[in-house]
């Protein structure tokens, strides 16, 4: 079963840091492209970041730009996102995504074929 699963979600005040990891099993992920995207309640799902399998392609939402770091490493098929000085509006719930059919990078959601459960973020001010 092809699975992703993210990890590191949690309560943290404005201006603190965390660490998501988003790990895959059934099928390796390193020639993947893979992006996070966060949902907030009532709103919809949008783009984080997306880095290409070999790292050298990364796009990053203008929200999110210069405070996180979206990072991979393929021979543990996991991805990361370090997020810094998180403000109460990144409180949102994440998500890990692969898009397993491009070669490049994108923000488009419906291009992803594989997602994880989620894994909760809040940020208290």
């Amino acid at each position: 079963q092809v699975q992703l699963s993210e990890s590191g979600g949690g309560l943290v005040q404005a201006g603190g840091s965390l660490r998501l990891s988003c790990t895959g099993s059934g099928r390796t992920f390193s020639r993947d492209t893979m992006g996070w995207f966060r949902q907030a309640p009532g709103k919809e799902r949008e783009f984080v970041a997306a880095s290409s399998w070999g790292g050298g392609n990364i796009h990053y939402s203008d929200s999110v730009k210069g405070r996180f770091t979206i990072s991979r490493d393929n021979a543990k098929n996991t991805v990361y996102l370090q997020m810094n000085n998180l403000k109460p509006e990144d409180t949102a719930v994440y998500y890990c995504a692969a898009d397993s059919a491009r070669g490049f990078v994108t923000s488009d959601r419906e291009q992803y074929d594989y997602w994880g459960q989620g894994t909760q973020v809040t940020v208290s001010s």
